[in-house]
């Protein structure tokens, strides 16, 4: 099994959006990159800590490829949208992948630069990319939010499924 630690908005939608890929065993909403240890949902709203909301996602690379996770991430959100994803605004909202070692590395920076050549967005592709800093786990009223209470705010999986196959 391998790690992966994307931020792309509210974390909610990220986490329910990577636990739909066949190939992730787990997925949890947290917090990374900023300047607080062990940070609160409170603190990382006030802004102060420059914290992002990302989700820590389990996955097993003989099912599902790094790459792949990379390019469903660019996919799932509006890339070019700097401290910022639909009505959410601030730091905590970036989009941002922190990567876990160079063979990481490597592949997000081909992923957003085919992005970028393909012509999709007309605008440059805001997303951070960074060594991965110590991953918080948030609050567990955070975790699985949807299961527990419905709703949604992002593209599902199922959704890019259905585009995929039009």
């Amino acid at each position: 099994m391998e790690k992966a630690l994307f931020g792309a908005g509210c974390f909610w939608g990220v986490e329910d959006f990577f636990r739909q890929v066949p190939g992730v065993s787990d997925a949890v909403s947290g917090y990374a990159g900023g300047t607080t240890d062990n940070p609160t949902y409170k603190q990382i709203c006030g802004g102060d800590t420059y914290h992002a909301e990302v989700v820590e996602v389990t996955f097993d690379p003989a099912r599902v490829s790094y790459a792949s996770l990379v390019q469903l991430f660019f996919r799932m959100h509006n890339p070019t949208q700097k401290d910022r994803q639909g009505p959410d605004f601030g730091t905590q909202y970036r989009s941002v992948i922190f990567t876990h070692g160079d063979t990481q590395a490597r592949i997000v920076a081909e992923e957003r630069d085919k992005l970028a050549a393909s012509g999709k967005w007309s605008k440059p592709i805001a997303t951070q990319i960074e060594p991965a800093p110590t991953f918080w786990k948030a609050e567990e009223s955070h975790q699985r939010y949807f299961q527990k209470h419905g709703g949604a705010c992002h593209v599902s999986f199922a959704e890019l499924q259905e585009e995929d196959a039009h």
